[in-house]
């Protein structure tokens, strides 16, 4: 059980190619369609992009949970791209209500880290920076988060076991 209000860690091993793994991870195009979202552009490290929520491709059940939010814009920024090994972006988390505005607030850092594992990948994926968010919506946003990550770390397995 997760003990920390801050920060979300999730792991997955996943059964493929370092490369292929990391183009899952590092081409939007791709990440868009596991994670269920369509960008503006391609990841550029440093740069600051528009996210619309599209439901995955990958699993109707959690495409269906994601059509709440479909077409919801979000801001991204790609911080850091470490090829093969690291990439990091930021954003609001849980940012789904279209009549607010999340500029003002902090974002949360996402970092996802590959490691060679005995029968493929391990996938670490960490957010934190949730102690910063404004108090009437850290707890929803960190709830919603945790659950989200351990679907998304489903929905990236599924992707990289298709043909």
């Amino acid at each position: 059980m997760n003990t920390s209000t801050d920060r979300i860690e999730r792991q997955v091993l996943l059964k493929a190619p370092r490369e292929r793994v990391w183009r899952a991870l590092s081409e939007a195009d791709q990440f868009g369609t596991w994670f269920g979202v369509r960008f503006d552009g391609p990841f550029v490290e440093g740069g600051r992009m528009t996210g619309t929520i599209a439901p995955t491709q990958v699993d109707d059940e959690i495409a269906a949970m994601q059509t709440l939010y479909a077409g919801t814009p979000f801001e991204w920024q790609v911080e850091k791209i470490e090829p093969m090994w690291r990439i990091a972006f930021r954003w609001h988390p849980f940012g789904v209500d279209k009549a607010r505005d999340y500029s003002h607030e902090p974002m949360t850092r996402i970092v996802f880290e590959l490691h060679d594992a005995p029968g493929g990948i391990l996938l670490t994926v960490t957010e934190s920076g949730f102690d910063r968010l404004p108090t009437e919506r850290r707890a929803k946003a960190f709830a919603a988060n945790e659950g989200g990550w351990t679907h998304q770390m489903k929905l990236i397995e599924k992707y990289l076991a298709l043909p």
